[in-house]
This record gives C-alpha cells, structure tokens and sequence, in this order.
C-alpha cells in the first residue's frame, strides 16, 4: 500500500469514476491508474469499486469505509508537511481564503491590509467562490479558510465560528414613494426589485419572508455583486435589496436606504475550518483579525477531538 493507491482511490470519486479524468489530474497514464487500483485490491483481498465491464460505477461497501480512512490519511500526510513549514518557515507560506463576493468586497478589505502587514512572506490568496464551491474547497484541503453566510455551519466536517452579524437594506433614488414610508413587505412588493441571485447573500431568506407573507415578490433581476444591484437601480429598473455592509453612506448618497426595520431578519457571517486540517499560526491570526475574540486557543479548542464528541 502507498500513498498513490490513496490518492488514487480519492481520485476516483472525486472525478465520478471516470479513470480518463482521474489519468489526467494525478499526471498518470490510465493503465497505471487501473494498475494502481487492481494492486492495491489484491493486497487487501476486496473488490472497492463496483464494475459493469472496464467501467466503474461506484464504490463497494468496503470501498466506502476505505475511502473514510484514505481521506483522514491523505489529510494527515497534508498536516505533516504544514507542520514541518510551521517550524522551518514560521512567517512564510501560503494562506488560502475561500470567501463569496460580498466578503471579499466589503468585509475583508481591512483584514487582509494588517494580515500582509504583519506577515509580508505569506502569499495570501482570495479564492472567490459560491458558498457550495467553497465548501467543496475546505472539505478537499485546497482552502484553509472559509468566509460566508450560507452553507458552512451545516456541514459535519466543518467547524465554523460567528464572524458579524448583518442584514438586508431596501434602497431607491430618492424620489422614489418608498421614501415615504412605512417600509412594509406590502408596500416593497407593488414595485419591480433586484436583489442577488438564488443561494447567495441571504436570497432564500428573501424569498421565504415573501412566501410566508403570502406575497408574490416581482424580482425581475438577480445578481451576485451588490454593485450591480446599485448600478440598475439607478437606472430605474427597479428597487434593490442589498446586504447592509454594501452600503456606503457617502458613495452611495444617490441611492438612500429606505427608512424602517430590517424585513428580512438578521443573517450571521461565519469564518469555516476544515475539521483535522492543520492551520499555520498565520491562519490563527488572520482569524483574529476579523473577530478578536476567535483567538488560537479558542479556535483550536474547538476544533480539537474533545470538542466534536
């Protein structure tokens, strides 16, 4: 057994079965990927992978539970080399931030001035990506870090900790009746909105306190970037709900919230780790730097083994 029969059977999953893509992501020939595979079969004396001819089609019941262990094995071997560079190369490294637009748009422009401050040798890399995708990227090793609202405090592999609280804000030009008040969901659903697209910023949210209400929500454009949002509701095309931490009272001037209570509730960011994923120390401290509450000995404490039973 060797580390490339793991990361072969890895592999496999990840790329459905599918032995070509598997050839082509490890940098190997196909005949050395089945070799792999049927060697390492034999050595166990188990069938891992279910077969309809040269074809996989999934794994077997002890492919399933060799898979668990392949994978905490793989991202053990990961956690020694992290661990050799933390005391060889204490301030240098990489740091990769998985994190949707709006975080890295208007929450993390501070965090990551005083992190390249306090750490000029660590290459930090912002990794945009939608809340499903950045799940994906803890839960494979290729992010340390993760940064959204939705998805990660979900997920069993993932620990996650409250990073700020936030809320949408309906905004109109100024002219606009909504200004006269009061801000009701009745009143917000006689005009055409734009708000983000399904599955980021809080839009299922926004859609569920319209359901309830028995309201039929005219939202005639969706999209991921507030600033979009703002652009065409300055031309008109309708009123925009917004993440609150988008709005720029100065720059944003021509565009004035509409007065009233949050409608759609309070939402919480959360910073995400993989659980067993060895962090740096740099990583502790980029984590502090957006809650100074989360330092190391509190993170680590909840990702430590006693903590997840």
């Amino acid at each position: 057994m060797n580390f490339q029969q793991l990361r072969i059977i890895r592999e496999t999953v990840r790329q459905n079965f599918n032995l070509t893509e598997v050839a082509n992501a490890l940098y190997a020939s196909q005949s050395g990927v089945s070799k792999h595979i049927k060697d390492l079969e034999d050595e166990l004396g188990l069938e891992l992978f279910i077969r309809k001819g040269k074809r996989f089609l999934g794994l077997t019941d002890p492919g399933k539970e060799l898979l668990v262990i392949v994978e905490r094995m793989l991202l053990d071997a990961a956690n020694i080399r992290r661990l050799a560079e933390q005391f060889s190369q204490r301030d240098e490294g990489q740091l990769t931030i998985a994190t949707t637009h709006t975080q890295a748009r208007y929450a993390l422009p501070r965090v990551v001035t005083a992190f390249k401050a306090a750490f000029p040798k660590v290459h930090l890399v912002l990794h945009q990506a939608s809340p499903s995708e950045l799940v994906r990227l803890l839960q494979e090793g290729e992010a340390d870090i993760g940064i959204a609202t939705e998805a990660v405090a979900d997920v069993p592999e993932l620990v996650s900790f409250p990073y700020y609280s936030w809320h949408h804000a309906v905004i109109a030009p100024p002219a606009h009746p909504l200004h006269q008040g009061p801000l009701t969901l009745e009143a917000l659903a006689d005009y055409p909105l734009i708000t983000y697209h399904h599955g980021f910023t809080g839009r299922t949210r926004i859609d569920r306190t319209f359901a309830d209400a028995g309201l039929n929500a005219d939202i005639v454009m969706a999209a991921l970037d507030a600033d979009v949002i703002k652009a065409y509701v300055e031309l008109g095309l309708g009123v925009g709900i917004i993440a609150s931490m988008a709005i720029d009272p100065k720059r944003d001037a021509h565009l004035p919230v509409v007065a009233g209570e949050p409608l759609f509730g309070y939402h919480t960011a959360r910073i995400a780790v993989r659980r067993g994923h060895y962090l740096r120390s740099y990583a502790y401290r980029f984590i502090e730097l957006c809650a100074d509450v989360l330092d190391e000995a509190t993170v680590k404490q909840a990702l430590s083994p006693v903590t997840q039973e």
